[in-house]
């Protein structure tokens, strides 16, 4: 399911277009520039005016009471399980959440934490497999204490989770005593595309978090958001994992200007990502998933051409894609233009055609 990208080679095809990730993104001139004019301070004691400015509008946009700044989405992840559980609870998560795949298995190894995955359709479970999975509170079995939603899907190809489906799992958790946290890598895609704005979208959930370092094109960090008590302890956490820092003013100003800039252009991914996966489906044997947001997700082999053959010849004609659960992912972003676009499909098509 999850994937490492080989070493590249120095003396390969130079990149030109890549749709391997939006992590991809490199900070543009004007964000490069709010950050050199950061105004700056001791992030750890919280006297870095930027970070705190931050805070402040992630913690007023999604409804909360308080926000911490933090290096990465997965220490937001990793630092809301040490907080909601206690060694040996269990979390309930889709079998294809990041918490899952994609952490090192750190809720394990830092809390002691079981994971149980629910399966579903394109990376979400239904709120009625969420409530067929809550046994009687016996001690013969572990605490259910957490029940987590990827807002976007990563790997069920970017899907956007309905508002409905949100708010039944909460209602089901709430009257199971049990606390909600979103891992919101993608949450401003789902916001953009669906028109439903971050507050709303999540309401009712004790945690939730923004990664900056994807689509919103910073160069680092995530800032999750609770109530005041909550994000206490993340503080405490985020202390001792080694996430603190002290001028961190100058990352956070790519964040604050990502808001400022960054987010309605969202739309503009999620329209190359339509044009890429209709040029893909009109070559003949290609499976291609219909996007919601920034991801595609495709496979060749109807067309004669394995994925790993197609990521390979990609890759030697300056194209980067990712294999992932057995499929080609490509991911838009601010990074990648509708020429580009065009360019990967006919890329595509002349491999299929060779093959």
């Amino acid at each position: 399911m999850t994937y490492t990208p080989a070493p590249r080679d120095p003396k390969q095809t130079p990149v030109r277009i890549n749709l391997l990730s939006d992590t991809q993104t490199r900070p543009t001139p004007a964000m490069r520039d709010a950050m050199a004019r950061a105004d700056v301070g001791d992030e750890q004691i919280g006297d870095d005016p930027t970070v705190n400015l931050l805070c402040e509008r992630v913690a007023d946009l999604l409804g909360k009471e308080a926000a911490v700044f933090m290096p990465s989405g997965t220490m937001c992840n990793v630092a809301a399980t040490l907080v909601h559980c206690r060694p040996g609870d269990e979390i309930l998560a889709h079998e294809s959440a990041h918490i899952i795949a994609r952490e090192g298995g750190a809720h394990a190894a830092l809390g002691g934490f079981q994971i149980t995955a629910l399966p579903g359709a394109d990376g979400q479970f239904a709120p009625d497999t969420f409530r067929k999975a809550l046994h009687p509170r016996t001690r013969y079995q572990p605490p259910q204490t957490v029940v987590s939603a990827e807002q976007t899907a990563n790997i069920g190809g970017g899907t956007i989770w309905k508002k409905t489906d949100l708010d039944e799992v909460v209602q089901i958790a709430r009257s199971n005593g049990m606390a909600t946290h979103m891992d919101g890598a993608r949450l401003l895609n789902a916001c953009v595309a669906s028109g439903i704005s971050a507050r709303d979208m999540t309401a009712g959930w004790d945690s939730a978090w923004i990664d900056f370092s994807k689509g919103l094109g910073a160069p680092i960090g995530g800032v999750i958001a609770g109530s005041r008590d909550f994000i206490d302890e993340v503080w405490r956490w985020k202390q001792r994992l080694g996430g603190s820092m002290r001028q961190a003013g100058i990352c956070a100003a790519a964040c604050v200007y990502a808001l400022d800039h960054h987010v309605d252009r969202l739309a503009d991914d999620h329209a190359n990502a339509r044009a890429l996966a209709r040029g893909l489906s009109q070559i003949a044997g290609m499976q291609v998933q219909q996007p919601e947001t920034n991801l595609v997700f495709f496979t060749p082999d109807g067309a004669g051409v394995t994925g790993d053959r197609m990521v390979e010849a990609l890759r030697n004609r300056g194209v980067l894609l990712a294999m992932m659960d057995g499929r080609i992912r490509a991911c838009t972003h601010l990074d990648v233009t509708a020429a580009m676009i065009d360019e990967t499909v006919g890329l595509v098509r002349e491999i299929v055609r060779g093959a």
